[in-house]
């Protein structure tokens, strides 16, 4: 006999209930695992005791803290291959390195983790990136090992692992520095000149009540030269160099134009300061280069991709296994494995290679593979796929393939070759740009040869005046400014757009294809059908909380709290069922035959009840309450409650609905069915290399827009014309996705749509406005209208022109 905890017991570390094998009336402080009663002993231990009441006051959702690692786990990171792999080391001794932090998601887990220092003697820094679950660590290596920091980590309830491509970001943080530098050198000599400006100006125009001695004009027109000069070789070398380039591979490039005006504008003023006569146009030049070497960052940081394939690979997969030798365990890199060998996988952690069981039974839970909802059986001889996670028991597989050879690593090498295909659309944006910047300078060379025969001295600067004011500032800011105020908006509804491609591709109807697991359903099992009697849900609560297996798990979870009961002589048949007594009342629930075979032929009513669920795609679940069938429960996938209105939207768009999914052809077409989608556009048991097949023959009848949240759609999330991943989804598709979209359910995808259409009306009010103002103000210069001071003021009026319009435009905006 054993006694319930009571409802309201709380774990303390993580407020989540408290199982009724671990509640103890007489400790002080309950504990829902193991794991949390050692992450609150530790937080306590060293002081931390405030994160508590900043998780509170945050009003975070609660987690379990995540089972501590095995202590051989970390002894790996004092290798010195380790080290060699992950580790960088400074000048002055010390020693950093970046880990993957698993479960760490508010700002009290950042609070925590930043705090190790104070913990851990030895610990210069540690400093956490939220956005991509990474802490990157400093040390001091003679006075503590990386080890004993993972551990400490480790037991506040935050696993780490390593994560490659350290050394790419590296180079990234240099350029990124590189490039800052570039920016502060060009505002603080473009801010001093235009002191200097004013002050010219404002000296030599008498009606101003100014005057300034000629040899002070001259001082300061030599000063502004240098100044100048320094911000066109050192800032605006950039451009310099892009226009080198663009010469040396024949083909032109923006960087040209813009090149060509800094070096004509500064050798001309440059001449005019050494003859004290006529425009410098320094002030206007520093000023550019600075607004240029802006918009590059902010472009910069936009286009920065995610990492690679193989980065992909092993955030998905472990890096570490553990390998069995001579009937023991030890912890190994997972580059050192070999066909042929053993490893041990234990519950709850991913099945880190391809292989097939060889002891142990389990359940495996491949969804984020296959698209199937329900975990598979694992058991001596059945295969296991690298990225599947052990649900129930300690497995050995083994190993067949691993690494880059696994299924998993042949999709992410889908990944990149469907990414790196995308590469013709940037080949078209560069030769329209190559149009553009030929026709600019063939019209400032006829400027400069026309003005020659007119009037000499006036030559120079109206071909200046037209490079400076056709400057492709405004037509450049045109597209990148309207789609960077429309991701910027549709983030703050939740969804991430990762480049404004995408928001011109979803702008062209075509065909949506859904993945049905965790996208237009929950992804996970729960009651969606119950016949019978409705009292005894309380007791089959109760008794099934008693089982750890995941339809167990779905049917705790959908009936709720079942309060305290007296459950004794509790027997589970793996694979079948479970049968005992609550509060003297005795309880079978199985399958049907499991039943049967306690309570013998199942009533009518009970058969017609089974084939109900049948034919609704789900799992019957038959209840047995003493001696007598009582009630029959339907498991299944349910659907998201805005799974209709948001694909009605669709439809009414232009767009055809489709499903492509891993689940079983039945549910799959029962799913369609409920949502008005034809029967012949729901695939069922696809493969993710089926899921790659089906969207290719798809883009040659038009665009297609794959919608998924799983490592199974990584592949075909690449190769659509436009990839949305959802909420929720595996890390591997945000990654491979144009769009991941942080809100629940598939309704900001119709949003996401209708945004679309809106920033590509933007798009084409701001190429209209900036190509008026490229005409009108080209024909003034080269008649001569305007000079290069002029042609100054007018480009950054134009550029305010389209920002103005950007941020009027109504792209993403909150539903009344």
């Amino acid at each position: 006999m054993r006694t319930e905890a009571p409802a309201e017991a709380r774990c303390d570390h993580c407020s989540l209930p408290v199982p009724p094998g671990l509640f103890d009336p007489e400790a002080d402080h309950q504990f829902c695992c193991a794991a949390c009663a050692t992450a609150y002993e530790v937080i306590h231990s060293c002081g931390l005791e405030q994160y508590y009441t900043l998780r509170q006051r945050l009003d975070d959702t609660p987690s379990a803290a995540m089972g501590a690692a095995a202590s051989d786990h970390y002894d790996r990171y004092d290798d010195p291959a380790f080290h060699d792999l992950y580790v960088e080391a400074s000048e002055d001794g010390l020693l950093c390195v970046e880990l993957h932090v698993v479960g760490m998601h508010c700002a009290a887990c950042v609070w925590l983790i930043e705090a190790v220092p104070g913990a851990a003697p030895g610990v210069v820094e540690s400093r956490v990136d939220l956005g991509r679950s990474m802490v990157r660590l400093t040390w001091e290596p003679e006075r503590i090992r990386l080890s004993k920091i993972a551990r400490l980590i480790d037991s506040l309830g935050y696993p780490t692992q390593p994560t490659r491509g350290a050394a790419l970001r590296a180079l990234e943080r240099r350029e990124d520095r590189r490039l800052l530098i570039l920016l502060a050198v060009a505002g603080a000599v473009a801010g001093n000149v235009m002191l200097i400006a004013l002050a010219l100006y404002g000296g030599s125009v008498r009606w101003l009540g100014g005057w300034m001695a000629p040899e002070h004009q001259l001082f300061f027109r030599w000063i502004s030269a240098g100044l100048g000069v320094l911000a066109v070789a050192w800032p605006g070398g950039v451009f310099l160099r892009g226009a080198l380039a663009s010469l040396r591979v024949r083909r032109l490039h923006l960087d040209l134009p813009i090149a060509l005006a800094l070096v004509i504008g500064a050798a001309w003023g440059l001449a005019n300061t050494i003859r004290d006569t006529g425009e410098i146009y320094f002030d206007s030049l520093t000023t550019v280069i600075f607004l240029l070497l802006i918009g590059r960052w902010i472009q910069r940081k936009q286009q920065r991709r995610a990492a690679g394939a193989v980065e992909l690979l092993y955030r998905v997969t472990p890096t570490s296994v553990r390998l069995v030798r001579d009937g023991a365990t030890e912890q190994v890199p997972i580059e050192t494995l070999i066909p042929g060998a053993i490893v041990e996988v234990r519950a709850g952690e991913t099945v880190p290679v391809d292989g097939v069981v060889v002891d142990g039974e389990s359940d495996i839970d491949a969804s984020t593979l296959t698209g199937e909802s329900w975990p598979v059986r694992a058991a001596p001889g059945v295969n296991a796929t690298a990225g599947g996670v052990n649900l129930r028991a300690p497995i050995r597989v083994r190993v067949e393939a691993s690494g880059e050879d696994t299924r998993v690593g042949r999709l992410m090498r889908l990944v990149e070759e469907s990414a790196q295909r995308r590469a013709p659309i940037v080949r078209l944006a560069d030769a329209i740009t190559g149009w553009f910047v030929g026709a600019v300078l063939i019209l400032a060379t006829l400027t400069a040869v026309a003005w020659l025969l007119i009037d000499p001295s006036r030559a120079v600067d109206n071909a200046v005046a037209l490079l400076i004011v056709t400057c492709p500032c405004a037509l450049g800011l045109a597209t990148p400014l309207a789609v960077l105020v429309a991701i910027g908006r549709a983030s703050r509804r939740g969804i991430l757009i990762k480049g404004g491609d995408a928001l011109e591709r979803l702008a062209r109807p075509g065909l949506v294809l859904l993945d049905k697991t965790g996208t237009l359903t929950l992804g996970k099992a729960a009651l969606v059908r119950w016949e019978g009697d409705e009292s005894i849900k309380p007791l089959v609560a109760a008794l099934e909380a008693q089982v750890a297996h995941p339809i167990a798990a779905a049917l705790v979870e959908s009936i709720g709290a079942a309060g305290a009961h007296t459950i004794d002589h509790v027997e589970h048949t793996v694979g079948a069922g479970v049968a005992g007594h609550v509060d003297g009342r005795r309880l079978i629930i199985g399958s049907q035959a499991f039943v049967t075979s306690h309570v013998g032929a199942l009533t009518e009513w009970t058969v017609g009840a089974i084939e109900r669920c049948a034919a609704e795609a789900l799992t019957p679940i038959v209840i047995a309450a003493d001696g007598a069938p009582a009630a029959v429960a339907g498991l299944g996938d349910p659907i998201r409650d805005d799974a209709q209105p948001a694909l009605d939207k669709l439809r009414a768009g232009g767009w055809r609905l489709g499903i492509c999914s891993g689940d079983d052809p039945r549910v799959v077409r029962a799913v369609g069915a409920r949502l008005g989608i034809d029967p012949a556009d729901c695939i069922g048991a696809a493969t993710p290399e089926d899921k790659l097949s089906r969207v290719r023959e798809e883009l040659h009848h038009g665009p297609v827009v794959m919608v998924g949240d799983g490592v199974n759609d990584a592949a075909a999330l690449s190769a659509a014309t436009v990839g949305i991943a959802v909420h929720g989804g595996a890390e591997v598709s945000l990654e491979s996705a144009d769009v991941a979209c942080n809100a629940p359910g598939i309704a900001p995808i119709a949003e996401l749509v209708a945004g679309a259409t809106r920033t590509i009306h933007a798009i084409r009010r701001n190429l209209a406005a900036s190509l008026f103002y490229n005409v009108v103000c080209a024909t003034l210069a080269m008649t001569g209208v305007i000079n290069p001071l002029i042609a100054a003021v007018l480009m950054p009026v134009s550029s305010v022109t389209v920002i103005t319009l950007s941020f009027r435009a109504r792209t993403f905006e909150p539903e009344a």
